[in-house]
């Protein structure tokens, strides 16, 4: 396989586990998220497979797969999504899920002849979309969110622990942001269209990943606190490296964000968390804490800017002679090696 000079490995993520990828609309297992995943997850066994056009025989098959090979995980994209959400049980990221296909398809000209956008085992390139396939399309989306509905408490909260929903924030074909929410509650915006690029998948996609991998292994990471006015400039722009030293430290440590609670701002709070998802995005999910006690939150590091109080932990004063820079605090935390 050739390798992606965009992307980076991370063999200790999901090693010795099972990824099972779901395509989309028109695509095949050689899609290039299943590139991504082999060459991201080296240690892990990625499993994919030509689904077939008639979505019954589709959403059987890859029943039949969880069934027979238990994966980890299931990442699924587009249409794929959609598939995957009805595959109980299992954790799943669900990527752009078209959950309303049959509309998605008429209003955006994928009726009539297709033709594969990658290769597929069978070697058939073109397909036909009728309406007697799109009525099929819609028998099998309307079958999205049933199991978890007819669920009870404890089986619906264990289930929507199981999921994530990541929406691409310019994505032109599905809207389904608001859908998934009325369902789940783990529904994370990050930049991108609706077809995933090298940037989006190591951005967004990767680090929920981690998460996954982290729970299912009962992984407790050290514990970084990062104060949100150590993050932006007198513009309200991420400080230099900012941004490059977040998704660094978290391949290693549990980062979280922390800023002051002022009393009845409402309107500051959500600033707050509207600048954290445009420049920090997936990292930045349920990752960020109000408080105006900040000594009291418990972490192995607190990045703070000027004087702060007393810590449980270790301070790195952002901004002082030491750590001017914030390549200067990359340089730090590769030092410690993870500790």
């Amino acid at each position: 396989m050739t390798q992606n000079p965009y992307l980076q490995q991370f063999p200790d993520v999901m090693k010795g586990k099972r990824i099972m990828y779901v395509h989309g609309f028109a695509s095949s297992a050689n899609s290039g998220t299943v590139s991504r995943l082999r060459q991201s997850f080296p240690e892990a066994t990625i499993l994919a497979f030509d689904l077939p056009v008639n979505p019954h025989e589709a959403i059987e098959l890859l029943k039949s797969k969880c069934e027979e090979l238990k994966p980890d995980l299931i990442l699924g994209t587009s249409m794929g999504g959609m598939y995957t959400e009805q595959l109980q049980g299992f954790d799943r990221i669900l990527v752009n899920p078209a959950f309303q296909i049959a509309d998605t398809m008429r209003e955006h000209n994928m009726m009539g002849k297709q033709s594969f956008l990658n290769q597929r085992a069978d070697g058939v390139q073109e397909f036909y979309v009728d309406k007697p396939l799109v009525k099929e399309y819609r028998e099998v989306s309307e079958q999205c969110f049933q199991v978890l509905e007819s669920s009870g408490d404890e089986a619906k909260m264990e289930e929507n622990e199981r999921v994530f929903g990541l929406f691409g924030d310019e994505d032109p074909l599905v809207h389904t942001f608001d859908l998934f929410c009325e369902h789940y509650t783990q529904a994370i915006l990050f930049h991108g269209e609706h077809r995933m690029d090298d940037r989006s998948f190591l951005n967004a996609v990767v680090p929920v990943i981690r998460w996954i991998d982290d729970k299912q292994e009962k992984r407790q990471r050290p514990m970084i606190f990062i104060a949100f006015d150590a993050m932006h400039d007198s513009y309200d722009k991420p400080v230099s490296s900012l941004v490059k030293a977040v998704m660094h430290l978290i391949e290693t440590y549990n980062v979280y964000f922390y800023a002051p609670c002022p009393t009845n701002c409402h309107a500051y709070m959500d600033q707050v968390q509207t600048w954290l998802e445009k420049y920090i995005s997936v990292p930045a999910h349920d990752h960020v804490v109000f408080t105006n006690q900040p000594q009291l939150l418990y972490g192995d590091y607190f990045i703070v800017k000027g004087e702060s109080p007393e810590m449980m932990g270790s301070v790195i004063e952002f901004g002082s002679d030491e750590f001017k820079t914030w390549e200067e605090i990359i340089v730090y935390f590769d030092r410690l090696g993870g500790q």
